[in-house]
């Protein structure tokens, strides 16, 4: 049900001309929304009526339940229901949430070997950003380190992604071997290696991958499923904007 979730939508092709125009609480709110903006709808709350006068407007609507935030538990003093702390806000400009939005987007459309671990990462700190700015009261944070992971965690994290890049490893799996939080652990591996966990698992699929097709024995279809990702199609998009060429333009150097 979408009145249980905290509903964030934003603006990916808007018109200043056109109006938008939203019921909510029995009050209508209307708006003139261009490339970036956003709703806010806290949870348990619903537009009662939504009308659109641009049919060239598109917006991507991005749901997170109340569980998003427990993640976020250790570094922040939360409520105990915390998407329902926010207030409502119609038509913000913020950059920080636009560019999560954006990145969700670019995902859904070619997805890559970590698209779990991206939108777990995503989602995550789309909720820290909406506490931090958009609580109707302040949600004290506990901690504000952005040290990188320290050499045996790091190495232990490492070692973790390397057994096991061929199976769906998540952002929580990897942050249960640095003994972190899932929010601590983000923010510091990607201190310690600039890119954060999912980029770098996916740059490590692609490497095997590359040795596999190499190798030429399994077909591309299986090379792109024991990678992780969900179609040969995928892989292919993937794998051409990282090498410039496709997979099988990649085994043909080998012959």
């Amino acid at each position: 049900m979408k009145g249980a979730n905290l509903e964030v939508a934003i603006t990916i092709d808007g018109c200043d001309e056109g109006l938008v125009t939203c019921k909510i609480d029995g009050k209508f709110q209307p708006a003139r929304p261009s490339r970036g903006t956003i709703w806010l709808v806290p949870a348990g709350r619903q537009a009662e009526e939504i009308s659109v006068s641009s049919p060239e407007l598109k917006v991507l609507h991005l749901f997170l339940p109340n569980s998003t935030f427990a993640n976020l538990s250790n570094e922040y003093s939360l409520p105990h229901y915390p998407g329902q702390e926010l207030r409502y806000s119609s038509v913000v400009c913020d950059e920080v949430i636009e560019q999560i939005g954006m990145s969700v987007l670019s995902e859904i459309r070619c997805p890559s070997s970590a698209r779990r671990m991206m939108i777990e990462t995503s989602s995550m700190f789309l909720a820290a950003r909406l506490l931090q700015t958009y609580a109707e009261t302040e949600v004290a944070a506990r901690s504000s380190s952005r040290q990188g992971l320290d050499p045996v965690r790091l190495k232990r994290v490492l070692g973790f992604i390397e057994d096991h890049r061929f199976e769906d490893i998540t952002v929580a799996d990897l942050a249960d071997v640095a003994c972190l939080s899932m929010f601590h652990f983000t923010r510091a591996f990607a201190a310690a290696m600039g890119l954060p966990p999912h980029s770098y698992v996916s740059e490590r699929r692609l490497e095997a991958a590359k040795a596999l097709i190499a190798g030429g024995r399994a077909s591309l279809t299986e090379i792109a499923l024991s990678c992780q990702f969900s179609s040969q199609s995928s892989f292919t998009r993937a794998f051409r904007r990282k090498m410039g060429m496709t997979p099988a333009e990649y085994r043909r150097l080998f012959r």
